[in-house]
């Protein structure tokens, strides 16, 4: 499992120039760099502790005022790459439970909490148009991993609404896929 670091910035401009500064400060891979929502920038790497951390420090550093929030996960569930990229095949929907957040750093930390709690497979982490995390599995996991991820400290106060729904149905499996 690798280390991510994650920084949310409110100026695109200002996040362009941020992720070329953490590029440049350790070794750290990029998973990508984007615009979000209107103003917004989100930048998600991976490497070692040590190097996320400096990468970190060093982008909060120049981001100052523009930083809204940034995060370095260590030893982070390996589904949670998969489901930021909508990169999870689904094997067998049963239950689905969604957490919806204010904060996308609230999100990517309540989706590796919810990952590591219960066995469940993350299906989409959305960090942008809505802020929320979905996943699937039996009911009590399912139920057991929002439980974890939506009272992880990184994500209090950050928690919109969530809910566990047993046997959905067919379409709103559809929909999500």
């Amino acid at each position: 499992m690798e280390t991510i670091g994650f920084l949310e910035l409110n100026s695109i401009a200002k996040g362009m120039e941020v992720a070329d500064c953490v590029l440049k400060t350790a070794e750290v891979k990029l998973v990508f760099s984007r615009a979000g929502c209107p103003g917004k920038y989100y930048l998600l790497f991976t490497g070692e502790v040590a190097a996320v951390q400096e990468s970190i420090d060093a982008g909060c550093r120049l981001g100052g005022q523009f930083v809204v929030d940034h995060c370095v996960i260590p030893r982070v569930h390996p589904q949670v790459i998969s489901a930021i990229h909508s990169a999870t095949m689904l094997d067998n929907m049963r239950a689905i439970g969604v957490m919806e957040f204010f904060s996308v750093t609230a999100s990517v930390y309540a989706a590796d909490a919810a990952a590591k709690a219960a066995d469940v497979q993350l299906l989409d982490v959305r960090l942008g148009t809505g802020i929320f995390v979905v996943l699937t599995g039996e009911v009590a996991a399912v139920s057991e991993a929002v439980s974890c991820g939506i009272s992880t400290p990184n994500a209090e106060g950050m928690v919109v609404s969530s809910v566990v729904i047993p046997g959905p149905h067919p379409e709103l499996l559809d929909a999500l896929m």
